[in-house]
């Protein structure tokens, strides 16, 4: 869990402890110094953490920090207690929640050198502004002095938490929550040598009348919990935007007020409140969802497996030696990874006629090299137009030409069957993508080619795709063992003309978490089968002019992709144009691609 996660369940705990206690007490205790004794006393307790193997030791230039932080803490708390207990608690607690933030910031500039980026201030400004609003809302008048008790508390309580954040940075959680809160101790003791406070401390006049007192107690317990997890929400984030969830806390004390206490609002208040309610409600979501991304974004220093695809097909079409453009990869390239494609009207150009000759040189060349195969199979596989069906099977009904490539299919894996440098068997190539020439998808068809797939090779993987940006996944992920999506940037449309996507790379996270929850395959392998790595053609590249090809797909643009995709949170990828480096290089005198290619692949 993030910072924000702990911040949200210390606030919940936080105001719902408020309405607990406006259901549990006729009249609070009236005595702000002996209130803030007893509350500063309790921070003896996380010394039994000592008990439990808690390390004390901390660092001598920390030690005047940490007792600093946890005395302004009591100081704040005291003139928290004199502001509320002089005046409204609502009004003046709203105020001390809406105004601490502030103060919070400024010293965390000075002490911490922190600030803020642009959207994170955008969220303080909301949850502060959300919190002037409500304490607006409360149609009571504020004097000066209590005014002035909120303001010193609210500049104390930001003090103590930039200090707090201070310590914790360079001590870890433990030791400097036991040393703050002996600091708090120190304090509440010093308050003793003063004797008409020591006197008030203990004045036994003092008024105290409680509906239940054993569960007002429990219920500071409870309150009390919810300040360690503040405190450890501090120590994981930033003091300024954790000090600003307090204003989050009077949603839940308003919405428990409207539950449970019946409490109702009328004209310029309910306006207010819902206003309030909505400034709050939205800086919440938002920083929810900002802190969520920020801490899933995959570390780019990880472990990446780099492949390629390799299409002969294609690579004759753009006038190459496909053989010669095939070595090279594996040579020069040295890929640990490749996606290899079996064109059924190249094995099976006439009916019952097959010729394997082409896919086993690619085949036994990758496997001398000892690179990690992805076999493509049946009737849908990569490269225009798509869907490649040999000439003779077009003309057949569907029926029979479905029969007629079950059986090419199991002609194909036969041939294969002990070859154990397939990592996966990938059934089709996106074949719930409505693209291309391509008969509509028919699951019956491809549960067919999965089981014959499994049969021939049991336990070896089948992996199936589907497009990144349109595709659902979901049929996809369902069907397939290992999951592989597209990922192209930059496209063409016959509508639109050329367009990027400009999709986050964090659509692809959340769209693998959903469509993993979906299918109830949390621990489902996703790998990205086609990383677009070459531009988007409306014609092959031998028909369309180098500068226009490179105005679409130039070395940056690469180079940018290869950020985008580390960033997308996926551990394999397939680089997608090896064919057209290669051309580059050897038809147009660009090798640059291709030495990235190179350097990409060899890490």
């Amino acid at each position: 869990m993030n910072w924000f996660t702990f911040a949200l369940i210390a606030q919940f705990v936080a105001g719902t402890s408020v309405v607990f206690d406006k259901l549990i007490y006729k009249k609070l205790y009236s005595n702000p110094l002996g209130y803030t004794f007893w509350l500063g006393l309790l921070g003896l307790f996380p010394l039994f953490l000592v008990l439990f193997g808690a390390n004390i030791q901390i660092p001598l230039q920390q030690l005047p920090w940490a007792l600093i932080a946890g005395m302004l803490f009591i100081a704040a708390m005291f003139f928290f207690f004199l502001a509320i207990f002089k005046g409204e608690t609502s009004n003046e607690a709203i105020l001390i929640a809406a105004l601490s933030p502030i103060f919070t910031l400024i010293a965390s500039r000075f002490f911490l050198g922190t600030s803020l980026d642009s959207l994170r201030l955008i969220i303080f400004l909301l949850l502060i502004l959300g919190g002037i609003v409500m304490f607006f809302t409360q149609q009571k008048s504020i004097r000066l002095k209590t005014a002035s008790y909120a303001m010193i508390s609210s500049i104390c309580f930001g003090l103590s938490y930039s200090l707090t954040k201070l310590v914790f940075t360079n001590t870890g959680f433990l030791t400097g929550f036991i040393w703050i809160k002996l600091g708090g101790v120190l304090a509440v003791l010093l308050m003793l040598a003063i004797n008409p406070w020591r006197q008030k401390i203990f004045d036994k006049k003092q008024e105290t009348t409680f509906k239940n007192p054993s569960l007002y107690f429990a219920n500071r317990i409870y309150a009390g919990i919810g300040s360690i997890v503040i405190y450890y929400a501090t120590f994981l984030g930033p003091a300024p935007l954790v000090n600003a969830t307090d204003n989050i806390k009077y949603l839940f004390v308003m919405l428990g007020g409207w539950w449970l206490l019946k409490e109702r609002f009328k004209g310029w208040a309910l306006v207010g409140k819902i206003t309030a309610f909505i400034l709050i409600s939205v800086g919440l979501l938002t920083l929810g969802g900002f802190e969520y991304y920020a801490s899933n974004i995959p570390n780019p220093q990880r472990q990446i497996n780099w492949g390629v695809t390799f299409s002969q097909k294609y690579s004759e079409r753009i006038g190459l030696d496909w053989k010669e453009n095939y070595k090279a990869i594996i040579n020069e390239l040295n890929p640990k990874k490749i996606r290899l494609v079996a064109y059924w009207d190249i094995i099976e150009p006439q009916e019952n006629v097959f010729d394997f000759s082409g896919l086993d040189y690619q085949i036994n060349l990758a496997k001398e090299k000892g690179i990690g195969i992805i076999l493509v199979v049946g009737q849908r596989v990569p490269r225009w137009p798509e869907c490649h069906i040999p000439d003779w099977a077009q003309k057949l009904s569907l029926s029979d030409r479905n029969q007629k490539l079950l059986a090419y299919l199991k002609q194909a894996l036969e041939r294969y069957k002990g070859i154990s440098d397939f990592e996966y068997l990938q059934i089709e190539n996106e074949p719930y993508l409505m693209f291309g020439e391509c008969p509509t998808p028919d699951t019956d068809i491809i549960k067919s080619e999965i089981s014959l797939a499994k049969e021939t090779f049991p336990g070896k993987p089948i992996l199936i795709t589907d497009g990144g940006e349109f595709g659902t996944w979901y049929n996809a992920a369902k069907l397939g063992d290992v999951f592989g999506t597209t990922m192209y940037r930059r496209v063409h449309s016959d509508t639109f003309g050329y367009f990027d996507y400009n999709l986050p790379p964090e659509f692809f996270r959340i769209k693998s978490k959903i469509v993993r929850m979906l299918t109830g395959k949390s621990d489902q392998k996703f790998i990205v089968a086609e990383l677009a790595a070459e531009p988007w053609l409306k014609k092959y590249p031998t028909d369309t002019p180098l500068d226009e090809q490179l105005g679409y797909f130039d070395l940056n643009f690469f180079k940018s992709t290869i950020v985008y995709a580390k960033l997308a949170g996926f551990d394999d990828y397939y680089l997608w144009g090896s064919e057209w480096w290669y051309w580059m290089k050897t038809k147009q005198n660009h090798p640059e691609f291709w030495d990235y290619a190179k350097e990409i692949l060899s890490r």
